[in-house]
């Protein structure tokens, strides 16, 4: 087994002496100068922002935050470069490439939303750029360059578009902290799936990361015998959708947050700046300081009185693509007001009716595998791209979500269903 070399040792190593109890992984430990950046205030920002944003409403113990899952996420990083380090990537790793790649796994949720994924569609600044923005800028800056890391690598770590030099150590960190087996997913699977009481997102860990090896291209390549735990991976994230991160309740949720929100952005009611650096409270405070009637969706949700689905029904690529472009929604929803009206005699506010529409997903299986030399995807017997293509169309239902005061008189009229299937206008409005 190849060494490492003494100084990238010290890097992975020496020097963590502070403990942190956390739930999921018990102690972990970080260095004084790691801790510090914990104490500061973007990253105490993520204390107050729930990791899945109204998923309580469906699941009470879900309310675990962005700060646990990003030390969770450092926690695993460790873990994954001292076993890569040990298995050759020693070779072309530096230490203060170490320490930027730990910081940067501390830090990649600093520009976060809040709310789960619920402004994520809107035509905001990514937060992978927020979070290398933050970064670079003061107390934040200090605290990375104290921490034996580059304030600059690190966050270009993050943000992929920014230029970070040492680029072949860099790509190769890209690819760890985004990938099929990356830290990020190992930590929000296990520890979401623990928070809601499911057993879908349990992963074995230790075996996972023993499996894995450095590809100075790829990030990490596995032997044949890890490829049921990333068919186990996979397929925990199809059913954490399914039965979580899209449950029915947080998708009403959510899209009654995005509608509030578009709306503000569309009208002029709100700049994108004001939505920055948000937490959870102080979205909502935000918009309860505004005066419009599609913000009391912001109230509703936030009392828990979320809407009803009055339809649901497959996404279609062909049929449904211009409704799945949030900017053309309204009209859309406008459309669909009008022929409820017709219809049935109802008459909708804009603020009753929400269309949601769940956002592309994707289940990566680019690993290779490096005994076969095949890429995961031709040595799985269960992952095809037919079998991920089948996944990705169950999860991806459109809903009309309604107040809940017309939910059963629109749901129990035949009239609903011909005007989302067969009425010809609702497919040619774009």
């Amino acid at each position: 087994m190849p060494l490492m070399n003494n100084s990238v040792y010290a890097a992975l190593q020496t020097g963590y002496t502070d403990p942190v109890r956390d739930v999921l992984w018990g102690h972990i430990y970080l260095t004084p100068a790691l801790a510090a950046l914990t104490k500061s205030p973007p990253f105490m920002r993520l204390c107050r922002i729930f990791q899945l944003g109204p998923a309580y409403y469906v699941y009470p113990g879900a309310t675990h935050t962005r700060a646990s899952h990003s030390i969770g996420v450092y926690h695993l990083a460790r873990r994954l470069l001292i076993n890569l380090a040990e298995r050759g990537a020693g070779a072309w790793i530096s230490p203060q490439g170490v320490h930027s790649f730990l910081c940067a796994s501390l830090l990649h949720d600093l520009g976060h939303f809040p709310y789960t994924h619920s402004l994520k569609e809107l035509p905001l600044r990514a937060h992978e750029e927020l979070t290398g923005q933050i970064i670079l800028a003061e107390p934040v800056k200090s605290l990375v360059a104290a921490a034996g890391a580059d304030p600059y690598f690190t966050a270009a770590i993050v943000d992929a578009k920014l230029p970070g030099g040492k680029e072949g150590e860099l790509q190769f960190y890209r690819k760890l902290l985004s990938g099929t087996l990356d830290p990020d997913k190992l930590d929000y699977l296990n520890r979401d799936a623990r928070y809601c009481g499911v057993p879908y997102g349990a992963q074995d860990v230790d075996f996972i990361l023993n499996r894995l090896q450095p590809s100075p291209e790829r990030g990490v390549d596995i032997d044949s015998r890890g490829i049921p735990s990333v068919e186990s991976i996979l397929f925990s994230k199809y059913l954490m959708y399914r039965t979580v991160y899209w449950h029915r309740s947080l998708r009403s949720a959510t899209a009654m947050i995005k509608k509030a929100l578009l709306g503000g952005l569309e009208q002029g009611l709100i700049a994108k700046e004001e939505l920055y650096g948000l937490d959870d409270q102080s979205l909502f405070t935000l918009l309860a300081s505004r005066s419009h009637p599609l913000f009391t969706l912001a109230d509703k949700v936030r009392e828990g009185r979320l809407f009803s689905a009055a339809a649901e029904f497959p996404y279609d690529e062909g049929r449904h693509r211009g409704l799945g472009d949030i900017k053309n929604r309204s009209r859309y929803e406008a459309a669909l007001r009008e022929d409820i009206l017709e219809a049935l005699g109802i008459r909708l506010l804009p603020e009753e009716l929400v269309i949601d529409v769940p956002e592309p997903i994707s289940f990566e299986t680019g690993l290779y595998v490096k005994d076969e030399n095949c890429y995961f995807a031709e040595g799985s017997g269960a992952f095809k791209p037919e079998t991920v293509d089948a996944f990705i169309k169950s999860l991806r239902i459109i809903r009309v979500f309604v107040d809940p005061v017309y939910e059963k008189r629109i749901k129990s009229s035949k009239a609903l269903h011909e005007i989302l299937h067969i009425r010809q206008k609702w497919l040619h409005l774009i």
